[in-house]
């Protein structure tokens, strides 16, 4: 039995009083104009973020309103409101409905954010999966002949290495792919860094003394050979020396999800309140939450999440993947149907499968196929006894962490609300990085949070912290705090960083007396869209919305995969690269994730820099078949 009881009345407003839309074109846009704002103490800008931070004093009324774009603002604006009228608030579809449309016009309209894979890329995507594989299987067989290789089983004092008595921990392919494939470019997945995940980061350096089978951190550069490679280190524009003497390289950090800066400002904005919880509080509770692992920072942390989105009440829990994944087990069972989207995160796809439920699945933001799928399920009900469904559940993100667009959740709540299904948001990419005050997908879309029944998100991405919540209902909440395995049976999250999440809520919020919040969200909202305009003009196939802080763009080739990250690093750039089985094998891409952290300066050399590289792989196929 679950406390998610079927509604008696769906009569609520879909579109909340904070819903906002504009025409393309309009400044009112911008939060600087928003007249529903209270009036908060000013700050003066730091020269370290576009328009953030810090609390010095002093005459800061020029600095205030200075524009770092200025002179693209009126295009930035025109891109995004271009975006938000046909992916969020669908004023072009309002407009067409006046107009009779054909079949082919619908088809037309679901594409217009489409991106067509080239026939080239893809005839030699597959001929370079097909060149690597067919070498890996040569490789091996040559090694068994000769008896020699780097792959090859050893002799070991364990008995669980006698293939004899033992069948083999992985399975071949599995084995195969990470040999012959994974490793031969794993230099650009794992770095480890030295410093907080800024704007600049710095990277230790490694090297591999067996052909990428494993890596080591490379030390001082007393471990180089000779005097050659020292002086190319040392003469490196990026090159720096860490205070233990270790090599690390200087780079513009692409990567994190540092949306709202606070690994930049966390001295001035954060650093007393954490640290001072350390006074009274220890860093592990050492127990879950149903024992003794609620602290008072806790309840605090729960309390302002609630009241941040609207809801009833709120449970955090230690990590983000894990709510998902302990979280959607709880409420859905045997008899319950699932229904999530296509693109949805991992954590969702686990949780779904370990709760037992029936799923379905339904094409990425395509809300009639949505629509068919639940009237199929009503209609028909469950398999051969076509009984109803207990309760039926639609899961969707706020922004989809792989290809950098928002939900379409209007058009989701709306289809939920005719047919009686719950709506299940992740908000982990959108929460703090969209909407006019942060408060994610929802806001954006002008989405009422009291039409959302399951609001889920992280504090990793834009609070600087760590762990995720659940924001619902106080039944929902109440049960799941005694039947969530997050909350049972995993540890509670560390009090010092619930100090964080509270102090970064805060500042997003303007409870800190400042206006450093509002500042960091315009930054986000501005760096984004300029960042994503640029790559745009460059002719790259770029994924996603604007106003979305994660920007994908497709490599195709598995060889550019660690092509595009090696020479962005050689050039002092941070960069995700992402290729099979995260993505498609034929949907290899780069990831980057813009930061309010950022100033323009930062993000011009980052671009100069991505021009070039993308010149050297032939990246342009916007504008080229062949890049």
């Amino acid at each position: 039995m679950t406390y998610l009881k079927p509604r008696r009345s769906r009569l609520r407003s879909m579109l909340g009083l904070n819903k906002r839309t504009s025409k393309a074109g309009d400044d009112n846009m911008t939060l600087a104009s928003d007249d529903n704002t209270e009036e908060i103490p000013e700050t003066e800008l730091s020269s370290t973020s576009s328009g953030t931070l810090s609390h010095n004093d002093g005459d800061d009324h020029d600095l205030l309103f200075e524009d770092p774009y200025s002179d693209v603002r009126e295009r930035m604006e025109a891109l995004s409101a271009r975006d938000r009228a046909r992916y969020a608030s669908h004023e072009e579809e309002d407009q067409t409905k006046k107009t009779k449309q054909s079949a082919a016009d619908k088809k037309q309209k679901k594409k217009t954010n489409h991106i067509e894979l080239p026939l080239f890329a893809a005839y030699t995507t597959y001929l370079g999966y097909a060149v690597l594989i067919i070498c890996g299987h040569v490789r091996d067989l040559f090694a068994k002949i000769i008896g020699q290789g780097r792959y090859l089983r050893q002799k070991t004092p364990y008995n669980s290495d006698n293939i004899h008595w033992y069948a083999p921990l992985l399975k071949s392919w599995e084995n195969f792919y990470t040999r012959r494939l994974y490793h031969r470019i794993q230099d650009c997945f794992n770095r480890p860094i030295a410093s907080s995940p800024a704007a600049n980061i710095q990277v230790l350096e490694r090297v591999s003394d067996d052909g990428n089978k494993t890596m080591r951190l490379l030390g001082t550069l007393d471990d180089l050979d000779n005097d050659k490679q020292r002086s190319n280190y040392m003469n490196g524009r990026t090159f720096v020396e860490l205070s233990d003497g270790r090599v690390a390289r200087s780079c513009l950090n692409l990567g994190s999800y540092n949306y709202l800066g606070f690994a930049d400002d966390w001295q001035v904005t954060c650093r007393d309140e954490v640290l001072g919880s350390l006074e009274d509080l220890p860093v592990s509770s050492s127990s879950c939450r149903n024992e003794f692992g609620t602290t008072k920072l806790h309840r605090e942390v729960e309390e302002i999440v609630a009241k941040f989105l609207g809801k009833e009440d709120a449970l955090a829990l230690n990590m983000g993947f894990n709510t998902n994944c302990t979280t959607i087990p709880a409420l859905m069972g045997r008899g319950d149907l699932l229904i999530s989207d296509e693109l949805n995160h991992t954590s969702i796809v686990n949780g779904a499968r370990a709760s037992g439920a029936a799923i379905r699945i339904f094409r990425h933001n395509d809300t009639d196929h949505l629509e068919e799928i639940l009237r199929e399920a009503i209609v028909m009900g469950r398999p051969r006894t076509r009984r109803p469904w207990n309760k039926i559940m639609v899961i969707v993100e706020g922004i989809y962490s792989m290809e950098g667009e928002y939900c379409d959740l209007s058009n989701v709540v709306r289809v939920c609300k005719k047919y009686g299904a719950y709506v299940y948001l992740d908000e982990a990419h959108s929460i703090g990085a969209m909407g006019p005050t942060g408060r994610g997908c929802a806001e954006y879309c002008g989405v009422d949070t009291a039409d959302i029944d399951i609001m889920m998100g992280t504090f990793t991405k834009s609070f600087g912290g760590m762990g995720g919540y659940i924001a619902a209902s106080k039944d929902v909440i109440s049960f799941l705090r005694r039947h969530c395995a997050g909350s049972s049976y995993h540890n509670s999250l560390s009090p010092v960083v619930c100090q964080q999440v509270i102090s970064s809520f805060k500042v997003v919020m303007g409870e800190d007396g400042t206006n450093i919040g509002r500042k960091k969200i315009q930054a986000l909202r501005d760096n984004s869209n300029y960042f994503r305009m640029k790559l745009e003009d460059m002719g790259l196939h770029v994924l996603g919305h604007y106003d979305s802080p994660v920007m994908p763009v497709m490599l195709y080739n598995p060889t550019k995969i660690a092509a595009f990250s090696r020479e962005c690093f050689k050039r002092g750039l941070a960069v995700v690269v992402v290729g099979f089985p995260a993505v498609p094998i034929l949907q290899s891409r780069a990831r980057f994730c813009i930061s309010a952290g950022h100033t323009r300066e930062q993000l011009d050399h980052a671009l100069e820099e991505i021009e070039e590289v993308a010149d050297v792989l032939k990246l342009r196929y916007n504008v080229s078949t062949f890049g």
